[in-house]
């Protein structure tokens, strides 16, 4: 029995979007999709300890889960003869339940392209798919959108609304469709891989499961489109998620970029992603995507931290601003700044996006800032920045090492004093 239910949670953390993803395409309706999927993992729950695992273990999600949701259908078409005819062509169809499907016919991808129809506003076609597809929950999504919970639950019920009232088609559009689609899908994608690289909250510096579903979602990308932005932002994921072994120690505590083991780096993801970013910056099109991945390439190419040409990041940056600007990449840029030998400029540029009020919750802001004042040692004003970014840091790994660094600089501070 524990060795079933271990397997069932396995194949849920694995597999249930995929298997939501195709509930949906023979459903028709995302809650009813959900439902079934629950029903389905309730039915494995109950036969599987008796009967053992099937063979094909999703195939068997998904054709339980469709006619647990049939049976709900016609007993509620009882007292609703609204849902007769759903019921009755739902009972109709007989297309075989895919397992896995690549390339176009990748049900995901399919509903990655139907939450992200223009006719959703934009934060709620990204706000559907992290909380469908990857599975975020509403709370997750409410902090990458910095709105409250309630707010963000609304956002996700009245897109569904709106897909079912409409009767947005679950399909990958025509390419004549792709320009006004292809931009939110890109972002979506980015979201995901973010919360991944970066759990917004938690004991983990990341979620790899969410980071490989980006990548996966990238390449699907890249091979359905062929646009250059969609090879940006695949070379980005692939040379970010390349550090993530070197992001943490034994412990799981943070290790940053200028502290890690190079050598844990992946070097084929490494050589895959710089590859990527040179056919997307000899294509013409340079957007956000592909800026961010030069710039991660950058730091690729660097044999040590010693070696990075800060420069080069900052030219970079300065093409991001004008590509897109936003107060996260100037902050971003005021730090490739400091590490370029303009340190007192780099703490000034900080200094006044803190003081514009954008960033003020933004806990690395506040880290980024404190860390400068440590370079510069300025331990007790360091002191007060780490204070602050401890106060609004979430997650796990950042919050202790912030408390190794503030318990660091005070010690630092008060020999200081001591020895005056």
């Amino acid at each position: 029995m524990t060795d079933v239910r271990e397997q069932l949670d396995q194949l849920y953390r694995a597999d249930s979007r995929k298997v939501l993803a195709t509930l949906i395409r023979l459903l028709g309706d995302f809650d009813r999709a959900e439902e079934a999927l629950h029903d389905a993992f309730a039915a494995a729950v109950q036969q599987w300890p008796d009967e053992g695992v099937p063979a094909n273990p999703v195939a068997w999600l998904v054709s339980a889960g469709r006619f647990r949701a049939l049976d709900v259908l016609r007993r509620r078409a009882v007292h609703d003869a609204k849902l007769v005819q759903v019921a009755a062509e739902l009972s109709g169809s007989v297309e075989p339940v895919p397992v896995s499907e690549r390339g176009f016919g990748d049900d995901q991808l399919r509903l990655v392209f139907t939450c992200c129809h223009p006719a959703l506003a934009q934060d709620a076609q990204v706000a559907l798919t992290l909380r469908t597809i990857c599975g975020l929950t509403t709370e997750e999504i409410a902090r990458a959108f910095l709105v409250p919970a309630p707010t963000m639950a609304q956002r996700i019920v009245r897109a569904k609304a709106k897909i079912r009232d409409a009767g947005i088609p679950y399909v990958v559009p025509e390419p004549a469709e792709f320009p006004a689609r292809l931009d939110s899908v890109l972002h979506t994608v980015y979201l995901v891989f973010n919360e991944g690289y970066s759990a917004s909250s938690g004991e983990s510096v990341t979620r790899a499961d969410l980071a490989g579903e980006a990548i996966r979602l990238g390449r699907l990308l890249v091979e359905l489109t062929g646009d250059a932005e969609s090879r940006g932002l695949l070379a980005l994921m692939l040379l970010h998620d390349a550090r993530r072994d070197a992001r943490t120690d034994v412990e799981g505590d943070l290790v940053l970029l200028e502290d890690q083991d190079r050598s844990l780096w992946k070097s084929e993801q490494v050589a895959e992603g710089l590859a990527l970013v040179e056919r997307a910056l000899g294509s013409g099109r340079v957007g956000v995507y592909t800026v961010q991945a030069a710039i991660a390439a950058v730091h690729a190419r660097a044999r040590t931290a010693s070696e990075t040409e800060w420069r080069e990041i900052v030219g970079w940056y300065d093409v991001l601003m004008r590509v897109q600007g936003g107060a996260v990449i100037a902050l971003n840029r005021a730090v490739a700044k400091a590490m370029a030998g303009e340190m007192e400029l780099g703490l000034q540029l900080i200094d006044k996006l803190l003081e514009g009020g954008e960033l003020a919750s933004y806990a690395h802001a506040h880290s980024a800032r404190a860390d400068l004042l440590r370079r510069l040692g300025r331990r007790e004003e360091a002191c007060l920045s780490y204070q602050r970014a401890l106060e609004l840091a979430t997650q796990g790994p950042e919050r202790r090492f912030l408390r190794r660094r503030l318990t660091a600089e005070a010690r630092e501070a008060r020999e200081a004093r001591e020895a005056r």
